[in-house]
């Protein structure tokens, strides 16, 4: 069972039902929202899309990978980072409206046969250990659902993480916002960028069709109400406040209220409940980083869930997507938290300010800063004893001959199996040891290349290594039993993943 129908809710349903495991989806809403929100994915969670066959749906088919490796961002409002991925990648950067990404992952989620019930408020949440129960009212009244397991992927204001009882460690606010879609009487009276004064910040960009979507940003302390709905004539006197001068627009078509407050669960799961997105963290808004960071929580967890549903993998991969996702999360807060001390206005940071526009222009060769911003320096923690240095690194899109011709990763990994790389006579013995495991994982043999430089390489769904054959490192047996379990060596006869799940 999936709560929150959102992006993150719907891309874990989506890769639920596509490996064939009975999903239901509760969301509150009864249609999916147009209002402005999250528009931008970054370069991994664009990568990892791509390797679940999303990426023409995303951009449409004649897009080429690497058309646009790299693309001009900013680091706490400051111009000059260079967001850059490899050219056998999408391109670094994507924006797109999260309500068309919503209807997407939907449409996909549907097809796989998920059920979406709109218009249901969870209310209860109790689980054991055959499962999870919850209650939700809906336009029929009072609705039970009981499931294996439940993903709470309904945002900031999480019900399934305050119901399950899920602690979290909080970041109190110190600053305030606005944001609204507008139209502008005079176009010109604000131009689309981001806008620095003494008193605070405006960012303004131009939505086509629909106005202009304005964030205003105080830094001097929290508002006394931020809890209150914020209201057009509070949102005029900011402006005015900010930019010095009165800008005239007609009335709001949405408007809120958004600050730094930050919030982390200290798990994300206990028992057989999940969080992800912003359920699971939350954090100040600069650098586009939460869908990204959603999207990826929704890409680990759900390949992982699926395998155990389906009896190919233990407790112990389910309790990986803690160990791997919750970091990722602490450093997006931690980034936003710095990019937030830099944006302040006291005269003391304009040094600070300075010094970080040379930081950015010494970033094109390092690559710390935008690598940070796009979740390119994601490394998971490993699992084998003596693991080689593939192991917990993303395996970039190369090209590969294997026995049914040319290839390439993402393609090897569209159907979301586990994926054993065997090169050359070398892997051959790899393969072999691996045979037990057919039922789970996909072997394909390939010609060596200097591209990926060893006998056999065991790559996971989201496109993580999770084993590399490596002179004193684990053998393929050993790293396989780790993550889907013990086999009997005549076990492994080749199953269909995508058959029928059970749900109650």
């Amino acid at each position: 069972m999936v709560v929150g129908g959102g992006p993150v809710g719907m891309l874990v349903a989506a890769e639920l039902g596509e490996r064939g495991v009975g999903t239901v989806v509760l969301e509150a809403e009864v249609s999916v929202s147009e209002r402005p929100k999250a528009r931008v994915l970054h370069a991994r969670a664009l990568q990892g899309l791509a390797r679940r066959g999303y990426f023409p749906e995303l951009v449409g088919e004649a897009a080429p990978f690497g058309a646009k490796a790299e693309a001009p961002f900013r680091f706490a409002g400051i111009p000059g980072l260079s967001i850059t991925a490899p050219a056998s990648e999408p391109g670094p950067v994507l924006k797109r409206p999260q309500a068309e990404l919503e209807h997407l992952f939907e449409q996909r989620a549907r097809a796989a046969g998920v059920r979406v019930l709109r218009g249901h408020r969870v209310t209860e949440v109790a689980q054991d250990r055959h499962g999870v129960r919850i209650a939700a009212q809906g336009p029929s009244g009072r609705l039970e659902c009981t499931g294996r397991y439940l993903v709470g992927a309904d945002g900031g204001r999480s019900a399934v993480r305050e119901l399950a009882g899920v602690p979290s460690e909080s970041y109190r606010a110190t600053a305030s916002g606005l944001a609204a879609l507008v139209e502008l009487d005079d176009p010109e009276a604000l131009v689309p960028g981001w806008h620095r004064t003494p008193r605070g910040w405006i960012v303004a960009h131009d939505i086509p069709g629909a106005g202009t979507h304005i964030k205003t940003l105080d830094c001097s302390g929290p508002h006394p109400g931020r809890h209150l709905p914020p209201t057009t004539p509070e949102l005029r006197d900011e402006l005015a406040r900010i930019a010095g001068r009165r800008i005239a627009f007609r009335q709001p078509r949405w408007l809120s209220r958004f600050s730094d407050f930050a919030r982390l669960a200290r798990s994300y799961r206990l028992g057989r409940v999940f969080l992800a997105g912003d359920a699971a963290h939350l954090h100040f808004p600069v650098g586009a980083q939460g869908l990204s960071t959603g999207v990826q929580d929704a890409l680990g967890l759900g390949w992982k869930l699926a395998l155990a549903v389906r009896g190919h993998a233990g407790e112990d991969l389910l309790d990986t997507y803690d160990r791997e996702r919750r970091p990722a999360a602490r450093r997006v807060i931690d980034n936003t938290l710095a990019q937030l001390a830099l944006m302040r206005s006291e005269p003391e940071a304009d040094p600070l300010r300075a010094l970080f526009a040379g930081i950015l222009a010494a970033d094109r060769e390092s690559h710390h800063l935008s690598d940070l911003i796009s979740g390119q320096d994601t490394v998971l923690p490993g699992r084998t004893r003596r693991s080689s240095g593939w192991e917990g690194r993303f395996l970039q899109n190369v090209r590969l001959r294997t026995d049914a011709g040319w290839t390439d990763v993402i393609g090897l990994l569209r159907p979301g199996r586990p994926l054993l790389l065997a090169f050359g006579e070398e892997g051959t013995r790899h393969a072999e040891q691996a045979r037990p495991w057919a039922d789970v994982v996909e072997t394909v043999h390939a010609a060596p290349t200097p591209d990926v430089p060893c006998e056999a390489l065991l790559v996971l769904p989201d496109g993580y290594a999770a084993w590399a054959a490596a002179p004193g490192g684990e053998c393929v047996r050993e790293a396989l039993a780790l993550y889907f379990g013990e086999r009997s060596p005549g076990a492994g006869e080749r199953t269909d993943l995508t058959g029928a799940g059970a749900l109650s």
